[in-house]
């Protein structure tokens, strides 16, 4: 009997201590989630800032017709800068595919390059790139000052830039299209205002 009771004893006393480290672990999951924010796209400072107005081009598209940058009616426009060459560019073609689908009743999705004219229409035809726009100008990247690729711009209806950056994953293509319904600059520029109003 005395070996029950003190079996039954251990075994609450067990309890109570597995209770009390699962709460100590899970108030370390908090603050790790708070210290580790989600990363948005990475922004430059360098070309037009968000809210800027953007430059204005009327390009020809390797596809067929031309592609006027600027303010649109009821159409907002990403840009996505991407090279043949670019492994990541290339992973992130079906991110595009998937983004075009979804939010096509108010967004145009134009592909955007430099280089030689031949092997862009190589690239369009292996990676099956026919239904989008596509142009081919160093002076576009040059306007947007885009450095380092993948790169996309987001720009709203009035041709005003509502949010750019570095893309090299789906969570950042998100945070392009977060910034935008929450109109800030950037994921980054939220969090870090968040950040300073609670300390």
């Amino acid at each position: 009997m005395n070996v029950l009771i003190f079996a039954v004893a251990a075994l609450f006393a067990m309890v109570i201590a597995l209770s009390v480290g699962l709460f100590a672990l899970a108030r370390q999951i908090g603050v790790l989630f708070e210290r580790v924010s989600p990363m948005g796209a990475l922004v430059n400072d360098s070309g037009p800032e968000v809210g800027q107005q953007t430059p204005l081009f009327n390009l020809p598209s390797l596809t067929g017709g031309s592609v006027a940058l600027g303010p649109k009616p009821g159409r907002s426009t990403l840009v996505f800068f991407l090279s043949p060459t670019c492994p990541v560019c290339k992973k992130l073609l079906p991110v595009i595919s998937s983004v075009r689908k979804a939010e096509g009743r108010w967004l145009d999705v134009v592909l955007a390059s430099d280089g030689q004219k031949a092997q862009h229409e190589r690239f369009i035809e292996s990676a099956k790139l026919s239904d989008y726009p596509y142009v081919v100008s160093t002076e576009l990247g040059l306007a947007y000052r885009v450095a380092r690729l993948p790169y996309a711009v987001l720009m709203d209806e009035h041709g005003v830039i509502r949010a750019k950056g570095l893309i090299n994953t789906r969570e950042q293509f998100d945070s392009l299209f977060n910034a935008f319904d929450m109109k800030v600059p950037s994921i980054q520029t939220y969090l870090d205002a968040q950040h300073a109003v609670q300390h």
